[in-house]
Formats: structure tokens, sequence, C-alpha cells
């Protein structure tokens, strides 16, 4: 399958705490962003995610950990990944 290249990886504090409350390890939500896993999207941001890993842009996938959502974009040029709350975008 397709693979999301993510550049460098970085985590914000507020999605840190949220993960390690959630009992979460960050490289199971970055696995399944790399695996082009955006099942927590609506189509049409699934679309979008599959027309800018074809001609470029960012990709944004979205999980639910324990109470919270986490947000995983990867810039347009692929250099950096972050996992973020949705409120710390």
């Amino acid at each position: 399958g397709l693979v999301v290249a993510m550049g460098r990886c970085v985590i914000t504090p507020g999605a840190a705490e949220a993960r390690e409350l959630a009992g979460i390890d960050p490289v199971e939500i970055l696995d399944r962003h790399a695996a082009c896993d955006w099942s927590g999207l609506p189509p049409e941001d699934r679309a979008t995610n599959a027309r800018a890993l074809a001609h470029g842009g960012r990709i944004l996938s979205a999980y639910s950990i324990g109470h919270r959502v986490v947000w995983v974009i990867t810039e347009a040029d692929r250099s950096g990944t972050t996992i973020l709350l949705p409120d710390e975008y």
C-alpha cells in the first residue's frame, strides 16, 4: 500500500499528555498515519489526503485516544509531522 513520508516527527505537550493518559504509544499513531489509515476522517477529507499523497499537499489524520482526539499533520513538503490536539492547531 501507499506510505506517507513523514520527515521529522514531533508531539505537542497537550497531545503527549493525552496519549500518556490513554496509554497509547505515539509510534502506533504515527504507524497508522504513515500507512494511510484515515478511518477517523469523513470521506471528503480522505479524498483530500489521497490527492495530497499523489500530487503534494498537507496530509491530516485524526485518531481517538481515550476521551480525546489527536490530529497528525504531515507538512506538504514532507519535512515534518506533528501529533497535536485540535485546540493546539
